[in-house]
């Protein structure tokens, strides 16, 4: 039986606290809420009304804001925290951990600072602390954490190296409403769900300055091929870009009005300062930090990223959304 601590209290923790409640009842389930006080109110309500509300959690859901308790006995630890915050509580967990338990990521980011995923964050601070290599596994595809939680009929894919670890990623996860292929490339599972949220953020600019179908569309698929390039040039399948953590999640998040990052994108092609959008979300937009740590991995490895190169002129250099549109327009002509 796993003793399972999900580290992430925000809506798609919440939601993968549910799906495995109700998948394996029997299994230890433990929530790791950051929030001191919103921890307190989920476990006497039973519901966390600030990220996921009307959802009740079950009994076998144990909440907790002590991540020493959350992960001490832990065989398997799923990480649904913020990009940012990642190295901070991976690295409090490991030290708390009683022996070094298997990792699943389900955080869709890039580190900023060193740009790395988040398998590589969660490798690098078990090899400065502990003498075995974790096993890690990433967690990605098209998935709101509403629609999960209510139970719609989802796909999504679980990536490692280490093909046992997937099939038990498969295994625990996966139930009737909700389906877990698997995958050894790791690399292009989370590069995909990293970088779709950039392009999340371009369509819903699109949406916020009026435009149709027609420009989603080529924006969508513009954005894929970009996305590819970097993902493949950083050692990702090209298949894996094709599947439910690329051309899957992207669709998603780019046409979904439950998607942040099209919201925030939305709010600036009305003209609304992103600093003001921010002030207004509870929730992580995790495209705007990737979109400058993408642009530095496109830059190293000499790769062309239109799209994203004016979505970092957008979000970090107070480029007007409609000028951004322009110059993806006005580029010089070439093949497809």
């Amino acid at each position: 039986m796993e003793q399972i601590a999900i580290l992430g209290g925000g809506s798609w923790g919440t939601a993968l606290a549910l799906l495995l409640a109700r998948h394996r009842p029997g299994e230890c389930i433990r929530l790791w809420v950051h929030d001191g006080a919103l921890g307190r109110s989920m476990q006497e309500s039973r519901v966390n009304d600030v990220y996921l509300p009307g959802f009740e959690l079950p009994p076998a859901i144990a909440i907790t804001s002590d991540l020493r308790a959350a992960v001490a006995d832990a065989t398997l630890v799923v990480g649904v925290m913020p990009s940012a915050h990642a190295r901070e509580v991976y690295t409090a967990a490991i030290e708390a951990a009683e022996q070094l338990p298997a990792f699943v990521s389900a955080t869709k980011g890039i580190e900023i600072s060193r740009l790395a995923r988040m398998s590589q964050v969660i490798e690098e601070v078990a090899a400065a602390r502990r003498a075995e290599k974790p096993r890690v596994a990433a967690l990605s595809g098209p998935s709101f954490a509403q629609e999960t939680a209510r139970g719609d009929p989802i796909a999504v894919v679980a990536a490692s190296r280490d093909r046992e670890l997937a099939r038990t990623v498969q295994e625990l996860f996966s139930g009737p409403s909700f389906r877990v292929y698997t995958s050894d490339d790791i690399v292009g599972v989370e590069l995909g769900g990293a970088v779709k949220n950039i392009i999340a953020i371009a369509a819903g600019i699109c949406v916020g300055l009026g435009f149709g179908h027609s420009t989603l569309a080529a924006l969508v698929t513009r954005g894929a091929a970009e996305m590819g390039r970097l993902a493949c040039a950083l050692g990702a399948l090209p298949r894996t870009l094709a599947g439910l953590s690329g051309i899957g999640d992207l669709v998603l998040t780019a046409t979904g009005p439950l998607s942040r990052n099209r919201t925030v994108g939305i709010e600036l092609g009305r003209g609304r300062p992103l600093v003001e959008i921010l002030q207004s979300m509870r929730m992580v937009a995790e495209g705007i930090g990737t979109t400058a740590a993408a642009l530095q991995l496109a830059r190293r490895s000499g790769i062309e990223m239109p799209i994203t190169e004016q979505m970092y002129a957008v979000l970090y250099e107070n480029r007007p959304p409609r000028d951004a549109i322009r110059e993806l327009m006005q580029r010089k002509l070439k093949e497809e």
